[in-house]
This record gives C-alpha cells, sequence and structure tokens, in this order.
C-alpha cells in the first residue's frame, strides 16, 4: 500500500515537471519569435511624386529704399522747425529755416551791385569783368538765402529732427537744402545724420545677409517672402534688387549683403521691424520625391537605401531640387519604392507600412 502511495506521487511530480518544462519552453519560442521579428521589421517610406521647392533665407530690419538725412546749405541760428518726427510732408514743404537777416543783407548789397554794373554796360575788358564778378556775387547771394531753408525733396516720413530752435546749424555747403542720401543700405559707417531726417515708408527694403554658398543661388529679381517676428501672420513679398559683390567675415564665415525690395506692404509694418526674407532658388514640378533625410552623400556619391525582396540595397540616386523636408530624385528611384531611412528603429509593423511621400512641401534646402 504505502509503495502504490509512492509510485503515485513520482507520477504526479513527473507530470508537472514535463507541464512546467514544457510552458517554459513555449515562453521561449514565443519570446524568441517575437524578437526576431522586431529584428527583421523595417520601417520604410515610399517613393512617391509631387513638388519640391529650395530656398535660402536671412534675417535683417525693414529699412527705407529712399531716405535722405537733410541739413541746411549755410551755417546759421535756427529760427523756426515747422516739422517733427512721425510728420508726413510733400515734395517741397518748408522743414525748418534759419535766421536770414545778414543773408538778406548780403543779397541786397550783391544786387546793388550788379545792377551798376549792368547799366555800366561792358563795352571794355574792364567793364565786363566787373559785370562778371557781380554777377557772380549775387548768384552767390540768392543761393546762400536759399540755404536758409529746409525743404522735403520728396513725399515721406519725418523719422527724426536733430536740432531746436535756437541753435546753431553747420551746413553741408550744397547750397541746396536737401542734403545727401545715406551710405550703403542706409546705416553703418559713414551714414549721414542729418539736422531732419526723411524716409519713404512707401518704400521697403530689407538687406540681409546670405552664406557664400546661399548667395550663390541667388539672383537679381528672384521672388522673395518676408514674415515679421512681431506680426504672425503677416507677410510680405519682394525681391532681390541688389547682391553686393564685396563678401562681409565674421567669425570666419563669409557672408553677402542681398538687398531685398519690397513689392508689397501691408500696413502694420514698420521701420526697424525684424524681418525673415526667403528667397526660392528651385523649384520642380511633378517630379519623384524622397524625404531629404533618407539621402546620404560621401565622397562625392549620392545613395539611398532602397528595400528589394526584403534586403536592403544601397543605390545610387542623382538628385534634382534639394528642399528641406523633400528633394526630387531624376535617375536611380521610382515612384512606388521602398525607400529605408537612415538608422531606422525597429517598429514590428514589418515592411510595407511605410509612409508614401509626395505633395508639395516648402523648401529650405537648395538645389
Amino acid at each position: 500500500m504505502k509503495v502504490s502511495i509512492r509510485r503515485r506521487a513520482l507520477l504526479t511530480n513527473g507530470v508537472l515537471t514535463v507541464l512546467l518544462l514544457g510552458g517554459a519552453g513555449l515562453v521561449y519560442a514565443q519570446l524568441g519569435t517575437d524578437q526576431a521579428a522586431g529584428e527583421t521589421a523595417v520601417r520604410t517610406v515610399t517613393a512617391g511624386r509631387g513638388s519640391v521647392t529650395a530656398s535660402v533665407s536671412a534675417s535683417g530690419a525693414v529699412e527705407s529704399s529712399r531716405s535722405r538725412a537733410l541739413s541746411f546749405g549755410t551755417n546759421g541760428t535756427v529760427e523756426k522747425i515747422y516739422v517733427k518726427a512721425g510728420d508726413k510732408v510733400a515734395k517741397g514743404d518748408i522743414l525748418a529755416r534759419l535766421d536770414d537777416a545778414a543773408a538778406q543783407e548780403s543779397l541786397t548789397a550783391a544786387k546793388a551791385a550788379y545792377d551798376s554794373a549792368v547799366s555800366d554796360g561792358t563795352g571794355t575788358a574792364q567793364l565786363y569783368a566787373a559785370y562778371i564778378k557781380a554777377r557772380n556775387a549775387y548768384r552767390e547771394a540768392q543761393r546762400t538765402v536759399a540755404a536758409t531753408v529746409l525743404k522735403a525733396p520728396f513725399k515721406g516720413t519725418i523719422t527724426a529732427v536733430n536740432g531746436s530752435v535756437g541753435g546753431t546749424s553747420t551746413g553741408t555747403g550744397t547750397g541746396t537744402g536737401t542734403g545727401t542720401g545715406k551710405t550703403q543700405n542706409g546705416q553703418g559707417a559713414g551714414a549721414s545724420v542729418g539736422f531732419i531726417e526723411l524716409a519713404d515708408t512707401t518704400k521697403l527694403q530689407l538687406v540681409g545677409t546670405f552664406t557664400e554658398s546661399d548667395a550663390g543661388r541667388l539672383k537679381e529679381g528672384r521672388q522673395a517672402a518676408i514674415t515679421f517676428d512681431a506680426l504672425p501672420g503677416v507677410t510680405a513679398t519682394g525681391k532681390v534688387t541688389q547682391i553686393e559683390p564685396v563678401a562681409a567675415t565674421s567669425d570666419n564665415v563669409v557672408r553677402y549683403p542681398v538687398t531685398i525690395t519690397f513689392t508689397k506692404v501691408p500696413d502694420q509694418v514698420r521701420l526697424g521691424q525684424t524681418a525673415t526674407v526667403e528667397v526660392v532658388t528651385g523649384r520642380a514640378e511633378n517630379v519623384v520625391t524622397v524625404p531629404s533625410t533618407a539621402i546620404s552623400t560621401s565622397g562625392g556619391r549620392t545613395t539611398v537605401t532602397v528595400l528589394r525582396d526584403g534586403r536592403r540595397v544601397r543605390t545610387p540616386v542623382e538628385v534634382g531640387v534639394q528642399g528641406a523636408a523633400l528633394t526630387e530624385i531624376t535617375s536611380g528611384v521610382s515612384e512606388g519604392d521602398e525607400i529605408v531611412p537612415p538608422s531606422t528603429p525597429a517598429t514590428g509593423q514589418g515592411t510595407g507600412g511605410g509612409q508614401r511621400f509626395g505633395g508639395g512641401f516648402p523648401g529650405g534646402g537648395r538645389r
């Protein structure tokens, strides 16, 4: 009886052992299968068809493309200022004037001498010389009187008044009272500072500095899109009007100043606002496209990894327009090919579950 009970216990323990070993084996096999599936799963993207846009961008401050630093044409004491910063003026409006009492007295004396010379005639060489001298003195006196009045050379907005009534004004010596324009880009070293500064706020521009590689892709006349840091949702349009031939180097980076002239100015835009300009350098329509991140270049050879029959095949390609999101493929890949991006993580989704890329995406790269 005791033997029978002992045999039954051994039999029961044996069955339990077999069941435990079988369960462990099943779990191990399942884990192995899942691990293998994870190791072989590849995430892919599908080469599509669409449009690609390449562009370059830079930042700068909004400024007037037509501005003047105005100064009197002679020295004197400021008698009257008719404008203040922010005022809008028309061409020919009087902005300020100097005390012209002394200039008027000189003009009166010069006029009398000129009239006398005219009366004396020019019959002899001596009389002719006297006439020329009197005439020139009279004309100079007229210019001096005119130079005591500062007038607007064009329609615009007063941006600064750098003087006050009773102060002394040092003239430019031009006698025209219109002053001179600012230096390159309206600012920087050597820029003029006038008694009154005037700008045409309907003619705006932005000067951005582009790297030498980006500047080499720009051409005068190319269209540009402009956005503003302080004005979300507000955009303007412009075009490249000047590419400076001389570069500026900072921190060993060579950059070229490029002037973008606004063709459309939103009402909210003001002088001095920070803006970003994006210039389209290339566009391709209805072409084969792949994500730009899927392309590798090494040793002058451009390749992508294509999934063919479950194997990753490194494939040489030729590219066209290169945008930030998409790149045009001119040869080596066809629409519908499965592309494996670099450093693809295991997803467990298997092949053929990739994302298809096509349509139009904004650029940010280059051709």
